[in-house]
């Protein structure tokens, strides 16, 4: 019998993923990583508070499944929250999710699950996949995998999950990405799961629902310093509070006086200015990004036209893709896009199927 270990949250849809596994005749282990909270406030993390960890328990034991906790609060700190709280003092807009993915639940928690002689790891993330024969005129003949939307594109995660690779999609199932988030939930309710009507978490789980501005200004004040705002011709508006609490694309909260609204344009993390301006000076057609990762393990040879997200959130827009040899790529969309923001992905599509994506720079 195949061993699978679900990765499991006291989620619905992590409960529901053990279930079909269950069904489908795996051998189905749970486990559930602890991960790190500030100080002080141990067990808030959502994704692993004692209430989160009881449900899971309970799931499993409905299940009739095995359960393991494994204690991940070191490499998550060291990794994620790092990762966090060093793109703020960068004056960037990070992303950590695409970092928790990529090395605690695909690098840290995968090992767990192959060390106990599973073959797979399960998630319940809204994300299909496809088993294919190789496509690339470089790729060596015999099986690829293909990383899709999920059915329910309202829950789509495809665009978190794209820093993934042949290796790890090998080794992976997402049992729920042919369904709706309805069906889900009824299933739970079919099947008496203590999780069914668990709401869903919109927070990074390591905030414990309070705002990244607070938990910066307990974690890393130094990326908080007060500065000018200035217009792009270098005009002196007034002052900010610092660059870590704004976004590209914010109009409220400036506090300046205008008879037209304005908006956060860019930041100067050099000079720690905030640029602001007019609607129409958002934005741009053309954006670089880094440490792009090409799902099929190969660089594509030509320039080629694909559907981006610059945001989880975002709608895809049509853009020319120039990739580079050094991991990073050149993008020209074809029209511009108001909010790129710099740390957050842009994600490359072909219809479902996810291609790869990189951190805007």
């Amino acid at each position: 019998m195949t061993r699978v270990v679900v990765a499991m949250s006291g989620g619905v849809d992590s409960s529901v993923a053990a279930a079909l596994l269950k069904q489908q005749g795996y051998d189905v282990v749970g486990m559930m990583l602890t991960l790190w909270s500030e100080p002080g406030r141990e067990g808030a993390n959502r994704c692993c508070s004692p209430d989160a960890m009881v449900i899971a328990r309970n799931v499993a034991a409905r299940l009739d499944i095995p359960f393991y906790t494994i204690d991940a609060k070191d490499v998550f700190r060291s990794s994620v929250v790092k990762y966090f709280l060093e793109g703020y003092r960068l004056g960037i807009t990070p992303n950590p999710c695409l970092e928790c993915n990529r090395v605690v639940r695909w690098g840290f928690l995968l090992n767990h699950a192959l060390a106990i002689g599973a073959e797979y790891l399960a998630t319940g993330h809204y994300v299909r996949l496809r088993s294919i024969q190789a496509q690339s005129p470089n790729a060596k003949p015999g099986e690829q995998f293909q990383l899709m939307r999920s059915v329910d594109l309202g829950k789509d995660q495809s665009y978190v999950m794209h820093t993934l690779g042949q290796e790890q999609l090998k080794k992976t199932l997402f049992p729920i990405g042919e369904y709706h988030k309805e069906e889900i939930r009824k299933m739970a309710e079919q099947l008496g799961l203590s999780s069914a009507s668990r709401p869903d978490s919109q927070d990074l789980c390591f905030l414990s629902g309070g705002d990244y501005r607070e938990f910066l200004l307990r974690n890393a004040p130094e990326s908080l310093n007060p500065g000018d705002i200035v217009d792009k011709s270098g005009k002196w508006l007034g002052k900010h509070q610092g660059l870590s609490f704004y976004t590209i694309g914010q109009r409220k909260g400036l506090e300046l006086s205008s008879t037209k609204p304005l908006y956060v344009i860019s930041k100067n993390v050099e000079d720690n200015s905030l640029i602001v301006g007019l609607k129409d000076e958002l934005g741009s057609s053309e954006l670089e990004v880094k440490e792009v990762n090409w799902i099929s393990g190969y660089l594509p040879e030509t320039t080629f036209r694909a559907e981006v997200k610059i945001r989880y959130s975002a709608r895809t827009s049509w853009a020319e893709i120039i990739p580079a040899t050094k991991g990073g790529a050149h993008l020209r969309f074809d029209e511009p896009q108001r909010d790129i923001t710099p740390g957050q992905a842009a994600v490359f599509y072909d219809g479902d199927v996810v291609l790869g994506g990189g951190i805007i720079q």
